[in-house]
């Protein structure tokens, strides 16, 4: 995309920014500059200028999968890939409800890149049940250099389709995103 492409996709941005952010369907964004062509698909601009940087795509199931996480509590973690070809971003692995961290840390592969949520309930000092949200942006040492970039430069994206997320941890080894980081970071 070129210079031109990215201002008129901010000044479409500027234009459409009441519209409320969802992301499209796969079906909706087989042809994406069919879709810039009728400046009323609102929901397709508004999604392209999230991810405009990197031309990626965030499937509605996606979004669906998080929302009934956070509000349905029926997934404990999602975990999100990229696909390089089709240059969307898809639901990976669902954690159901009694799944752990543990869970969540051993689904994550040793060599390529991932996005995961993760919904971590807590009882505070004071006694009372609390729930946050993590992100956590996995980027292991052995993956390969492109699959690094396009994780990094697509995070704040999906970050920005995932709303409610509390906080975020960046992780290249399982030390670094332990169940302890989670529990420091929650308190």
């Amino acid at each position: 995309m070129n210079f031109n492409g990215i201002s008129k996709l901010i000044s479409l941005y500027k234009a459409h920014c009441h519209t409320q952010f969802s992301s499209p369907s796969v079906s909706s964004i087989s042809n994406p500059k069919k879709n810039w062509a009728h400046p009323s698909n609102s929901t397709t601009m508004a999604m392209a200028f999230k991810m405009a940087t990197t031309g990626m795509w965030v499937t509605d199931e996606c979004k669906n999968s998080f929302m009934e996480m956070k509000w349905k509590k029926v997934h404990r973690y999602i975990v999100f890939k990229i696909d390089e070809k089709s240059r969307l971003v898809t639901v990976d692995k669902v954690g159901g409800p009694g799944e752990s961290y543990d869970d969540l840390a051993a689904s994550l592969p040793t060599d390529d890149c991932r996005y995961a949520v993760f919904d971590f309930d807590f009882v505070t000092v004071d006694n009372c049940r609390k729930s946050k949200i993590f992100f956590i942006a996995w980027s292991p040492t052995a993956s390969r250099i492109r699959a690094k970039m396009l994780y990094a430069t697509s995070k704040d994206g999906l970050r920005r389709v995932l709303d409610g997320i509390h906080y975020e941890v960046q992780a290249t080894d399982p030390t670094e995103m332990g169940i302890d980081v989670i529990k420091d970071k929650a308190n």
